[in-house]
């Protein structure tokens, strides 16, 4: 039987602020990526996706981000290892206290956004968050992408690594993922992506931009929870994956 995970980043409205399509996602995924209040979400926001996925039995992961919830996280920040480690600390420590007094266990950490691309190359900050995070738990299961630097630091250390692909992304011929501002570096058609989760799952390939096939081992996919389509697309991607013979269910250490 093949195992996948599905995972999405929920929890990142704020205040009077909604964002994403986390009710109708919950019926698709198996992991959750929860906004810990920098990039997005809020206190509140952070306990009650909590409690709607503890519900639901899906596991609960922290998506810590650099302060900038103007940028959404999203712009590249010049930051010490130091204070990289510090604000994926204050983050996950904080998720960390409401998935205890709901009376989970926090499953595992996938960076968001610049902090996560930053993480994957750059080795300084990858060591920096793998200490903070092994002393802090070394259960904890870290996301990221296939080859990076923050994989290295994480099997240095003996956490465990899960590494993920995107559905919904072309992939460069070395198996990065294709920079945004190439053409059709983002599949948009749902059956497209829906295609390319179920290549990932069983053959652990995926398609480039120049039309090929190229290798990539994954154990967990990330679906964005930010198009408007979302939750139809999760639950087209959910279907081919079971139709193929793909079990969903959250990666164990």
């Amino acid at each position: 039987m093949i195992e996948i995970d599905l995972n999405a980043d929920l929890g990142e409205g704020y205040g009077l602020y909604t964002f994403g399509s986390d009710e109708q996602l919950l019926e698709s995924i198996s992991s959750a990526n929860i906004a810990c209040g920098y990039h997005a979400g809020d206190p509140h926001r952070m306990r009650e996706t909590v409690e709607r996925c503890l519900a639901r039995g899906i596991t609960v992961g922290a998506h810590p981000g650099l302060p900038d919830r103007l940028g959404f996280g999203r712009r590249e920040m010049r930051v010490s290892p130091e204070e990289a480690c510090d604000y994926v600390l204050y983050q996950t420590g904080a998720l960390q206290a409401f998935v205890r007094a709901a009376g989970g266990t926090l499953g595992h950490v996938k960076l968001h956004g610049a902090l996560y691309h930053m993480a994957m190359t750059d080795k300084a900050i990858a060591d920096a968050i793998v200490r903070g995070l092994y002393r802090l738990d070394r259960s904890l299961l870290l996301f990221g992408l296939p080859g990076s630097r923050l994989e290295a630091s994480a099997n240095e250390s003996g956490m465990t690594y899960v590494a993920e692909g995107f559905a919904d992304r072309a992939y460069m011929p070395d198996g990065s993922l294709a920079p945004r501002r190439l053409p059709d570096a983002v599949l948009h058609d749902d059956r497209k992506a829906a295609e390319q989760a179920v290549s990932l799952a069983v053959r652990g390939e995926a398609s480039t931009i120049g039309g090929g096939q190229v290798a990539v081992g994954v154990r967990t996919l990330c679906i964005h929870g930010d198009a408007p389509n979302a939750a139809e697309r999760a639950n087209r991607i959910r279907h081919a994956l079971e139709t193929n013979g793909v079990q969903i269910r959250s990666p164990k250490r």
